[in-house]
């Protein structure tokens, strides 16, 4: 952990806060996280392992990427690592928020019961479609004639 932290390859004079490998280091973490959620949520119902399944597998390709720079194949930085933990926050979010949509159930049954009321109230029809490995909420909508 010494030599991570006194290593000369982790220089930051000539690493910029916005270079072109920080834009890779953080589309490629967004997408690895995101990746990582998907097969959490697939493999298991805990609402945690998507989480921790997309993080580790983001955070832990940036780490190794970076540990594989500091042997010579490339230049380590401290500002890459803080790209990847960028990357990583918004690939979960965003796929947790498609998770939300898409897939997974709703509020708890008390709270649907508020918010059904309020839908039906409103004249908006819903159908909840669910199985054990997938959920679906999908609205019903008349399409004008």
């Amino acid at each position: 952990m010494t030599l991570l932290f006194s290593s000369p390859a982790l220089a930051e004079s000539d690493d910029p806060w916005f270079g072109k490998d920080k834009a890779l280091h953080f589309g490629f973490s967004a997408l690895l996280a995101g990746g990582g959620y998907a097969l959490g949520a697939l493999a298991c119902d805990e609402e945690w392992a998507p989480w921790v399944a997309g993080a580790g597998l983001a955070l832990g390709a940036g780490a190794v990427k970076e540990l594989y720079d500091l042997t010579g194949g490339g230049d380590a930085s401290f500002r890459d690592l803080a790209w990847d933990a960028a990357g990583t926050t918004v690939g979960l979010l965003g796929a947790w928020a498609l998770d939300r949509l898409l897939f997974r159930r709703g509020p708890p049954p008390e709270r649907a019961a508020l918010l059904a009321g309020s839908a039906q109230a409103a004249g908006v029809p819903e159908l909840l479609w669910e199985r054990p490995a997938l959920r679906l909420r999908v609205p019903l909508r008349r399409i004008p004639d």
